[in-house]
């Protein structure tokens, strides 16, 4: 269609979510200069369309589905999801009482937006999805668990802007098929609104009534006749077309519904089955056709009483039904429909005057005609076009894209026709045709006009080449992305289906002691290793998860994490990768043990699947609400555990007795002083004076040492346990032996213990301070009855508490994992003393109440006092740290 026989004008702007307005909800209707708007959101819009300013904003409880205004009345109705029907008076002195009353109270809202409150509500309802008006009559359509309910109300009566609810007097039920729950619980066709208008047959002057309606037509009297049956047309009755997301045309007469038998619920339903499209009916309309009255532009608006000779209906997909009568070669009358097939997925559609109707899809806003292809001034060729079809339909495009809802205004002058749209993007548009024009009409396929039309299709060569171009390079990247979402679930499996056995894909974790920048550094090592038959490639990250824990010791104190991650660009079946990371110390200069390392592999969807979706084609993309908004967070994809490693103070000692002459131990100083150190020392002439060597140091920790006693704690196993577990320690050396080998296996030093006989060791923590291990066999006795007990005494001994505490924990977690595993061997323990066993758990009982005792007076005490509370509950802590009982 040429431009210069069209016009748009974009009037004003409105507000829309993230993606675009959906199709299917927004609503435009036009009366003089008013435009009343809704957006699918919950306000609904008056605009100016003279003065191009917005008069008010009504505000509802919810989205607004549908719109039906009442002129002369001056009322616009308004469906609001889950709610029901509102009735608003459109009287601006009304809104002027609104606004005045608004102003005694607080309000979140401008001046010019009313909220609309549950008074104004004349039909409440929540499964209400469509309504319509015709004459005194309110038209509901509501969704049941199983069926369609319509029920007929009369018209709210009221004064003074405070409508009554009117009263039900029929209703009827539709047996069509309503689709199952999806995911989310709500029906899978609940985006997709039912179709509800009103076909008149000539001289009932229905439409003449006051209001303005944007589904109602009058039909000529055979169309009708043939569509509905003879007794409708006797009748004179206005027929209600119901349009349903299933794909259901049916319709029922309005006359039948007033009988008292229907009325009052009987058996005989009027409900006929006009035509099934098969998928969800998204416009019902009607047309004029008859080349005798299009000969003649000067055509009368729709809501005018003019007969329309064919009715359509279009579907969702583009599917679009057109019945007209015709004459068979005997001359009797006929319904004709054809069933025709346009580019989908259809947003809106709308009946202009004459022949033409316009819909919009994503990409564009066509028109096409439904006129039989003759010449006007040959009137045989006129009277055989009659009551015929064409038996396809050429689109013609406006160029006006993503127009979410439409209607035809009826202020356009002679010889044009003016549309009213909103695009998804908000956007309110007019857009003028001129009618008068023949460049302005769809183009037919003629003998006139191929030649121009096959200069198009070659013309549109390129674009078509283009556009093959971009979806090829779509497909590609999709398929790569499946590829690699392939690989990514085998390894998945492959990882997941192996959680007791060794794992293709491993990771192992060792620590060591490193000098860096003159510093000892403790560094551990995570080795990850494929052993799958499966490629780590793009989009895979190995991730390294360190947590500290908080000192138990210090008040107010927490835990920390810092988590690395490094690419896996590629790790082929066979490989390994290295990393080595630094443990480092805290704020205080301390490293916090134990320290947990978490190690993981994660594979990114964003990253792939990313850039597959964003190379569609967002024309043709399905309606914006089939896609959630974030359908791709940043942190959504694939994550694996391989398994986690703790670093306790077992692993982390040091011990420079036990060095060799040929290993130096990282951290400990060597015998000559570090050269650059003395050169400095004597460039400064830095030479510590006679009178200073003999002086000795006052730090806390010296004077810890000094003055306290140390602090010890001691665990008893039973020897018949370490012997069953440590199996493989015991072969050689004694079990005290092999159990401080065990103690210390994970440690850097384990090498040189296994080599010499020991039983005890003096080690080295990171913060210097020393710690003895000593383990020794000793008897229990008094707790069994059959005699005492050989056991193991690890004692554990450090001027630290801190780090006795922490080497407490190392050796009972080492116990612990012992045990378990020994009870799933099914060992059990002999027999023992239960009144002996008592007695013990009393007496702790009794120490754990004085230990919450001298907590809390030192919180409340005076510092002699709670100085004494201290020392008091060190003694405590002592005896806790030193149980008699034995680990069995």
């Amino acid at each position: 269609m040429a431009e210069d026989n069209q016009r748009v004008d974009y009037l004003a702007g409105f507000c829309c979510p993230v993606g675009g307005l959906a199709a299917g909800k927004p609503r435009v209707l036009c009366h003089e200069s008013e435009i009343y708007l809704s957006n699918g959101s919950e306000f609904v819009y008056i605009y100016n369309q003279e003065g191009k300013l917005l008069n008010a904003v009504y505000r509802f409880p919810d989205q607004v589905w549908h719109l039906e205004l009442l002129a002369l009345r001056r009322e616009l109705y308004v469906l609001c999801a889950r709610n029901g029907i509102y009735c608003l008076s459109l009287d601006p002195q009304s809104r002027l009482v609104d606004q005045t009353d608004g102003e005694d109270k607080e309000s979140d809202f401008p001046s010019n937006v009313f909220p609309v409150d549950s008074d104004s509500c004349v039909f409440p309802d929540a499964t209400l999805c469509a309504f319509t008006v015709l004459n005194d009559i309110i038209i509901t359509l509501a969704q049941g668990p199983s069926k369609w309910r319509m029920r007929l109300f009369e018209q709210p009566q009221g004064s003074d802007g405070d409508p009554r609810p009117g009263s039900q007097f029929s209703e009827v039920e539709f047996s069509t098929c309503i689709l199952p729950s999806g995911s989310n619980g709500k029906p899978l066709a609940s985006r997709f609104l039912p179709v509800l208008c009103c076909a008149s047959p000539p001289g009932t002057n229905v439409l003449h009534t006051p209001w303005c309606s944007s589904g109602g037509f009058v039909l000529e009297e055979t169309l009708f006749g043939l569509l509905f049956g003879a007794d409708a047309t006797l009748l004179e009755s206005p027929m209600i077309l119901c349009g349903f997301p299933d794909g259901q045309l049916c319709c029922v007469p309005l006359k039948a519904l007033l009988s008292p038998e229907v009325a009052l619920g009987g058996p005989e339903t009027p409900v006929k089955i006009l035509h099934h499209l098969e998928e969800p009916v998204v416009f019902i309309g009607a047309l004029r056709t008859d080349p005798r009255i299009l000969e003649d532009m000067d055509e009368k608006p729709l809501n005018e009483d003019t007969s329309c000779d064919c009715m359509v209906a279009v579907g969702h997909y583009g599917k679009m039904m057109a019945i007209k009568s015709s004459r068979e070669e005997g001359g009797n009358l006929v319904p004709e429909l054809r069933e025709y097939y346009i580019r989908g997925p259809i947003l809106c559609a709308a009946c202009g005057v004459g022949s033409r109707m316009y819909y919009s899809t994503h990409s564009d806003l066509s028109v096409v005609d439904l006129a039989c292809n003759s010449n006007p001034s040959d009137p045989e060729k006129i009277d055989n076009a009659q009551g015929v079809l064409p038996p396809v339909l050429s689109p013609a495009s406006l160029s006006i894209c993503s127009v979410v809802t439409l209607s035809v205004s009826s202020r356009a002058p002679k010889g044009e026709a003016e549309l009213l749209a909103l695009s998804a993007k908000g956007r309110l548009m007019t857009c003028s045709l001129d009618l008068s024009s023949e460049d302005s009409r769809p183009v037919r396929m003629n003998t006139g006009n191929v030649g121009q039309k096959i200069k198009e299709l070659l013309s549109g060569i390129g674009n078509v080449s283009e556009r093959v171009s971009f979806l090829k390079k779509a497909v590609d990247q999709r398929n790569r992305a499946l590829t690699c979402l392939n690989e990514a679930m085998n390894v998945s499996c492959a990882l997941l289906s192996n959680r007791e056995g060794p794992k293709p894909i491993n990771c192992t974790t060792t620590t060591a002691w490193s000098r860096f920048q003159l510093r000892d550094v403790l560094t551990a090592t995570c080795l990850l290793e494929n052993s799958s038959d499966y490629s780590l490639d793009q989009g895979w990250t190995f991730c390294i998860q360190v947590f500290t824990s908080s000192c138990a010791l210090e008040v107010d104190s927490v835990g920390s994490a810092i988590t690395y991650t490094i690419p896996v660009d590629q790790l082929t079946p066979g490989s390994k990768r290295e990393v080595t990371l630094p443990l480092g110390s805290n704020e205080n200069g301390k490293l916090d043990l134990p320290v947990t390392i978490s190690c993981a592999l994660f594979y990114s969807l964003k990253e792939i699947l990313g850039s597959a979706l964003t190379s569609s084609d967002s024309l043709d993309a399905p309606f914006f609400d089939d896609c959630p908004p974030d359908i791709l967070p940043d942190r959504d994809g694939i994550f694996l555990p391989l398994g986690e490693y703790t670093v306790d103070m077992l692993q982390c000692l040091r011990f420079p007795t036990l060095a060799v002459a040929e290993v130096q131990v990282p951290g400990l100083p060597s015998p000559t002083s570090d050269p650059v150190k003395t050169f400095l020392e004597a460039s400064r002439g830095q030479v510590e004076p006679e009178h200073m060597k003999n002086i000795e140091p006052m730090g806390p920790d010296f004077l810890r040492a000094k003055y306290l006693p140390p602090s010890v704690a001691s665990v008893k196993v039973s020897s018949e346990l370490l012997k069953n577990a440590l199996k493989e320690y015991c072969s050689e050396v004694p079990l005290c032996c092999a159990t401080l080998q065990w103690l210390l296996a994970e440690n850097s030093i384990a090498d040189i213990v296994k080599t010499q006989v020991l039983t005890e060791v003096q080690g080295v923590a990171p913060d210097g301070n020393d710690i003895h291990l000593l383990v020794r066999e000793v008897a229990v006795t008094e707790l069994c009855p059959a005699g005492p007990i050989q056991a193991v005494e690890i004692q554990m001994e450090s001027p630290s508490l801190a780090n006795m505490c922490r080497v407490h924990h190392a050796v009972i977690r080492r116990i612990q994992i012992m045990i378990m595993d020994q009870a799933a061997q099914g060992s059990n323990p002999p027999d023992l003393r239960v009144q002996y066993l008592r007695q013990i758990h009393a007496n702790h009982e009794i120490l754990l109440k004085e230990v919450q005792s001298l907590r809390d007076r030192l919180y409340v005490e005076d510092d002699a006092s709670a100085s004494a509370a201290a020392e008091k509950l060190l003694q405590v802590y002592k005896q806790l740290r030193n149980p008699s009982l034995i680990l069995l």
